[in-house]
Parts: C-alpha cells; structure tokens; sequence
C-alpha cells in the first residue's frame, strides 16, 4: 500500500520539553487522517511539522515518497506541496470568492485557471456565488471557500487545522461531512486537527488519539468506541463509566451481573477489575429484577440520556427514547446489553 505521508519516531520539544515524542503514523493514499485530542496533547505541533513550520528534535517526515524532514534535511513549507486550511479561514476580504480561489494559481495560465476555478465553485455548491465577497456568505459557505482555495493547486496533502471550531456546533458534524465528500471527489489525502471527536468521527478513516504528545490508539472511530487500548481513550471517547467487578473465570462479576468475555491478561480468578459501560450498554426494561434511581437527565429530542445510581452509590449513564419521560427521584428497571467487554485493572488507591 503506497503511503502518501509517513512519520517515524518524531520528537519536538520547546525549551528542553518534550511536546512530542515517538511520534510515528502512516497514512495511506487518498485517506483521511485525524489527530485528536485535549489542548496541549501536541497535536498542532505535529501538523506544523508536516508543514514545514517546525524543524523536528528527531525522527523523519516523508511526504509522497520525499523526505521533507529528518537527517539534517528540512525542506521549507513552500517546497512541500501541501495545502492549509485554518480555523479563522483567512480569506482576503477585498477579493471575491473567485479570486480568493484563484490565488494559488497565479503560476497557470489564464484558461487553466478559470477552469479550476468554476470546477471548485460548482464542487463547494457556491456555482453562483462567485462575485460575491467573504462577508456576504455564512460561516459554512466562507469555510468551504477556505477549502477549495487550499485545494486550487492540487496539493499532495492536505492539512486542517481545527477547522470548523470558530462555527456553530449544529454545523459543525453536517460540514465536516460534506467536507468528506468534497476530499473524497479530489482524490485528496487529508489530515484533521481537532479536539471534537464527532468532526473526527464524521470525517476520518483513520483516527489517533493524543495525550501529552504521545499517540494513545490510532484506530478508526468504531474501534475506538468499542475497545478503547486504555483508560485515557475509554474516557475521551464517547461517554460511560468504569464500575467495579471480579474476575470469574471468563467473566466478570459485577453488580449489574455476569458479564462474559476475556479479562486482561496476567489478572487471573478474583483480581478485581473496572468494566466499561457505555450508555447503549444499559437498557431501561421495567421487568428487570435491577433497578436504579434517576438522578439526572439530558433531553436530546428522540432521546433522554439518564444519569442512574445504583443501590452501591455507582452512577450508570442510560440511553432512553424520550417518549420514557421519568422524573429525577424515581426508579427505573434496567439490564445489562452487552457486545463489547472492555476491562482494565484497577488502580490501585
């Protein structure tokens, strides 16, 4: 498999400390990467070293066969054929959305140029928005502006820097979407920066979560979800909680029940363990013989998410239709619906 970028064990570091370290990812051709994580995880640092605006401690960066980065080489970013696209957009306010479009390719000539751009006006759906100025148009329509001038030039990659963070959040899944669709057309290899895991799950193939400069999983969004590589990720991703159980053979007890599935290695009968539960873990059932009290809710339209407290003081978290309208107070039936066993040993006090 041909890989458009490849980093190797890559280390940044500002005034002796570490930001980055053993960095290292491969991403295919035509795919979409996500680096994904908290502020200060080093995410940015590692997409301003692919571009060229930071000169690595270590470690090689390799854009389409070609080191940019590493053995004492360090090309500048406007030798490395990558396209930028920003959080503030950074469209030219005097210039119309064509000619904002237009102005990576000043090195075309006049026919080619007018081609790429009523290609990219018709591909963002802003066909008939083309004299318009970026003050004129919605925050979505101005980012899709940003993106088809970043893709004008046909670049060999192209780097998203937290790029719908300064929009609405009911935008931002909806445009990270259609900004999948519109790479995907360009046959464009990709990389998102974001700290919003739904972008990152609307958008990426392949995601890698960060925490303090180091990759925690690179996976895609379903493995992610499902089975976390550790605590950091199983809390970052999605929303659940840990409850106590015991190893039993090949189950875990807990006080929801028996849970079937492998326990973490080397915990052998009776190591105590903390069991994943996501909220679709947990089904309301009032013929079930546990029960939990409602001690919070989150309306969500089709959904209540419900906060639930367990006889032992253990709060469980519990997806409901909304048409199950229960007060904070009572208590409800629920049992266990598990697929995934995710464990990890507990920590110690």
């Amino acid at each position: 498999m041909p890989y458009k970028l490849h980093i190797q064990d890559l280390q940044l570091s500002y005034d002796s400390n570490a930001v980055v370290q053993d960095f290292s990812l491969r991403l295919a051709e035509n795919s979409i990467g996500c680096l994904l994580g908290p502020s200060g995880c080093g995410k940015t640092t590692v997409l301003r070293a692919i571009a060229g605006f930071e000169r690595p401690d270590k470690g090689s960066i390799t854009i389409s066969g070609q080191r940019v980065s590493g053995d004492k080489q360090h090309l500048p970013p406007e030798q490395r054929n990558i396209g930028m696209v920003f959080q503030d957009f950074s469209l030219f306010p005097n210039m119309s959305v064509a000619d904002n479009i237009r102005f990576g390719l000043r090195r075309w000539n006049r026919n080619e140029q007018q081609l790429r751009v009523n290609e990219l006006l018709e591909l963002i759906s802003l066909g008939d928005r083309a004299n318009t100025y970026p003050h004129q148009l919605s925050g979505g329509q101005q980012q899709r502006v940003a993106l088809a001038r970043a893709l004008a030039p046909r670049p060999a990659l192209l780097l998203l820097d937290e790029p719908f963070s300064s929009l609405d959040v009911e935008l931002r899944e909806q445009l990270a979407r259609e900004v999948r669709g519109i790479l995907r057309e360009e046959n464009i290899t990709a990389i998102l920066v974001t700290h919003d895991q739904h972008e990152a799950f609307a958008m990426a193939d392949q995601i890698c979560v960060m925490h303090q400069g180091r990759i925690q999983q690179q996976d895609s969004a379903y493995n992610l979800y499902h089975q976390p590589a550790n605590r950091f990720v199983a809390d970052f991703i999605g929303e659940g909680v840990l409850i106590p159980g015991t190893v039993a053979n090949n189950r875990v007890r807990t006080e929801l029940g028996d849970i079937q599935g492998l326990a973490p290695e080397n915990c052998k009968t009776g190591c105590k363990v903390d069991v994943l539960i996501r909220p679709d873990d947990i089904i309301h059932d009032d013929n079930a013989p546990d029960s939990a009290m409602v001690v919070d809710r989150a309306f969500r339209g089709s959904e209540f998410l419900y906060t639930l407290r367990m006889p032992s003081g253990v709060e469980l978290l519990c997806l409901v239709p909304s048409h199950h309208n229960h007060e904070i107070g009572e208590f409800i039936g629920i049992r266990l619906d598990f697929d995934h066993l995710v464990v990890f040993p507990q920590q110690p006090e």
